[in-house]
């Protein structure tokens, strides 16, 4: 459902935002202040034996959350769409399987994580001239 274009219109939309080349396999994540929050994730060889046949096909994405209780709370919410690897256990992100994420979900999901990780000033600028849609609450500001 959801594109590499998708996430790259939707990251860069927001304010402050660069994409560079990842450091690990060359893809492209996005930052925030130097910071990153969502980032092409393929799955590595140690992915692939720890998944085993239940590895997914196709792009995932990797998206910072803001603590490992959203971490858990995504990865209730829809098993189709989210999921992690060891190489994850311990710290606040998710693997997002884009073939599986609506691209409305998926607005929302980069736009928490770019909460997570953007100055404070510029969170609370961009939140106050957001409407609220969909009857969906504002990301929690840090």
């Amino acid at each position: 459902m959801a594109t590499w274009d998708d996430v790259a219109k939707i990251a860069s939309a927001l304010p402050g935002v660069t994409e560079e080349a990842s450091g690990q396999g060359g893809g492209r994540a996005w930052k925030v202040n130097k910071r990153g929050f969502v980032w092409e994730r393929p799955l590595r060889k140690n992915d692939l034996a720890a998944l085993g046949k239940a590895a997914p096909k196709g792009p995932i994405l990797g998206v910072r959350t803001a603590d490992l209780e959203m971490k858990e709370a995504l990865l209730a919410s829809d098993a189709d769409v989210f999921f992690t690897t060891p190489h994850f256990d311990g710290y606040p992100a998710v693997l997002v399987r884009l073939a599986k994420i609506r691209v409305s979900d998926l607005r929302d999901v980069i736009l928490d994580a770019w909460v997570t990780r953007a100055p404070t000033r510029i969170v609370t600028a961009y939140l106050r001239e957001r409407p609220v849609t969909g009857g969906r609450s504002r990301p929690r500001t840090p």
